[in-house]
């Protein structure tokens, strides 16, 4: 496999009566991508995958129906349950200004306003009001809502987060007591 970057956008979840059709839970804010899906990488991880053509998708309100090419009935369809549906990075939707995808966040280094370093993304929690990045710091999590009060800027040439901190969002003790020594 080369060195391309592959994005889940979907997790097989169930078979779909006898033709072989699947139901996919999307991962995606926008389900109605898969509507213009030719194929998709299909496995378990993206390092194990297999390219499949895409004959049909639908919709619904309790996920996306697909038909791929070469999954003829249930039998095969459900070898594929709990797959992951992924596609290359250069096919992904282009996101608004200011937005970015998961995995370009995770690994960014957060640094305070006055270029304290603060830690590293770790994880993006999804909650319905706004995002939360897991900053790890010292050994600790640091949780910043991904809000513009508190992010000021996301520089993804430099791989940096520049945030602004408000009293009690770092843990004192913690950072006073897992802090490398100045000596």
């Amino acid at each position: 496999m080369s060195s391309r970057t592959l994005l889940a956008v979907g997790k097989i979840v169930k078979p779909f009566g006898i033709r072989g059709e699947l139901v996919v839970l999307p991962m995606t804010t926008n389900p109605a991508r898969f509507r213009k899906l030719k194929h998709v990488l299909v496995g378990p991880t993206d390092a194990q995958v297999a390219d499949y053509g895409i004959l049909s998708a639908r919709v619904e309100p309790r996920g996306v129906r697909i038909t791929l090419r070469g999954i003829t009935d249930r039998t095969a369809a459900e070898k594929l349950v709990g797959s992951l549906l992924f596609v290359d990075e250069k096919d992904a939707v282009r996101l608004p200004k200011g937005s970015y995808f998961i995995h370009n966040i995770i690994g960014l280094r957060v640094i305070g306003e006055n270029d304290e370093a603060i830690g590293v993304v770790k994880d993006v929690l999804k909650y319905p009001a706004n995002d939360v990045y897991v900053v790890e710091r010292y050994g600790n999590e640091v949780l910043l809502p991904a809000v513009k009060e508190f992010i000021k800027k996301i520089d993804m040439e430099s791989g940096t987060m520049t945030v602004r901190l408000i009293e009690g969002m770092l843990d004192e003790s913690a950072e006073e007591s897992e802090a490398p020594d100045a000596d």
